[in-house]
C-alpha cells in the first residue's frame, strides 16, 4: 500500500540488482543468440561437410590407395592379379628412358607456365575494365577453353600438315615446315597449343583478382603522377601475388596430366621428343598391358604434383596474410 502523494515503484530482486545489467551471463546469452544459439548450430554445419568428405574419400583416397597397391602387383588388365613385390618399382626407376620422360614433362611444364603467366596476366588486367566491349571480348577469349583437347589437337594437326595444311594452302613457306616431325618444332607446337587453350581460364582468374583491388590505390597513384605502366608494376602485380601463386599451382599441377592433346597431336613423337609421364603411363598400361609399372608412374605423378603444390603454397605464404593484403 502507498499513501497519497507517493509513487509506486516496481519491486526488484536484490540478487538481480547486485549482479548488474552487464553480467557475464547476460553477455553470454546475447552472444549465443547472435551466433545462432548453442553448439547445435556448429554441429549442424559440421554435418554439411560429410557429403563432400565422403565423395573425396570414395573418388580420391580409395582409388589412390588402389593404385598404390596395384604398383606392387603383376596384372595385364584381364587376368589374375599376382603379387610382385618391389620389382615394378625397380624396373621403372632403373629404366633409362625415365629421366628423359621426366625432363620432357618438366620442360613442357616450365615453358608453358612462362608463356601462359604473362599473357594471362595482361589479358586479365585488360578485361577487368568496365567498358562494355570488354565483356564481348571476354566471351570470345574464353571459347578455346570450351573446346575438347582432342578436337583442338586434330584441328592443329590438320592446319600444320606440310602438304595439305594452312601453309600449303596459303603458299607460305614458313608454315610448310614439318612441324610435328622435328623434335624441337614438335615440342614448341605442344607448348603453343597448350597455352592457346588454357590462357583464357587463367585470364579469367586474373580478371577477378584485378577487380578486387581497391580503385582508391589507382586514384592515389594517378594523383602522384604514376602512369599506366607504373601502376601495373607497382600496384597490380604486387596485389595479385597470391592470385599468381594460385594460377601457377593450377598450371604446374595440371601440366602433369597432359595426355589427350599430346597423344592425338604427336603420340609422344617424333621418337620420344614429346613423351611425358602421363603418356608413358598410358603406353605401359594400355598398350603394353603392364598395369603394375603403369601404376608406379601414376604414383610418381601424384608425388611430384603434391611436392610442387606444397612448394608453391610455401612460396605463397599463409591464407591469412593473403586475405589481409587484399583487404
Amino acid at each position: 500500500m502507498t499513501s497519497p502523494g507517493q509513487v509506486a515503484t516496481p519491486r526488484t530482486d536484490p540478487a538481480a540488482v547486485a549482479a548488474g545489467p552487464g553480467t557475464t551471463g547476460d553477455r553470454g546469452r546475447a552472444a549465443a543468440r547472435r551466433t545462432g544459439g548453442s553448439s547445435h548450430g556448429t554441429g549442424a554445419v559440421s554435418w554439411m561437410v560429410v557429403p563432400a568428405l565422403l565423395m573425396f574419400v570414395v573418388f580420391g583416397v580409395v582409388p589412390l590407395i588402389g593404385v598404390l597397391v596395384l604398383s606392387f602387383t603383376q596384372w595385364d588388365g584381364l587376368g589374375a592379379i599376382r603379387p610382385a613385390g618391389a620389382s615394378n618399382w625397380r624396373a621403372v626407376l632403373s629404366d633409362p628412358a625415365l629421366p628423359h620422360t621426366i625432363w620432357v614433362t618438366f620442360e613442357i611444364m616450365i615453358l608453358s607456365w612462362a608463356a601462359q603467366t604473362p599473357l594471362s596476366l595482361l589479358i586479365g588486367t585488360f578485361l577487368a575494365g568496365r567498358q562494355r566491349y570488354r565483356g564481348w571480348l571476354a566471351v570470345l577469349f574464353f571459347v578455346p577453353l570450351l573446346l575438347s583437347s582432342a578436337a583442338i589437337a586434330i584441328t592443329y594437326k590438320a592446319l600444320l600438315d606440310p602438304n595439305f595444311g594452312l601453309g600449303a594452302g596459303l603458299k607460305v613457306g614458313f608454315l610448310t615446315q614439318d612441324w610435328l616431325g622435328r623434335s624441337g618444332l614438335a615440342l614448341g607446337v605442344v607448348i603453343f597449343v597448350v597455352s592457346w587453350q588454357f590462357i583464357p581460364f587463367h585470364s579469367l582468374i586474373y580478371q577477378g583478382g584485378v577487380r578486387q583491388i581497391p580503385t582508391s590505390m589507382y586514384e592515389a597513384a594517378e594523383i602522384d603522377g604514376a602512369g599506366r605502366v607504373r601502376q601495373f608494376f607497382s600496384i597490380t602485380v604486387p596485389q595479385l601475388k597470391y592470385t599468381i601463386i594460385t594460377s601457377s599451382t593450377l598450371m604446374v599441377v595440371g601440366s602433369l596430366t597432359f595426355f589427350d592433346l599430346i597423344f592425338v597431336l604427336t603420340a609422344g613423337g617424333p621418337g620420344d621428343a614429346t613423351r611425358v609421364l602421363a603418356l608413358d603411363m598410358y603406353k605401359r598400361g594400355f598398350q603394353a598391358n603392364l598395369m603394375g609399372p603403369a601404376s608406379v608412374i601414376a604414383v610418381l605423378l601424384v608425388l611430384i604434383g603434391l611436392a610442387l603444390a606444397l612448394l608453391l603454397r610455401r612460396l605463397g605464404g599463409s591464407t591469412t596474410a593473403s586475405q589481409q593484403e587484399g583487404a
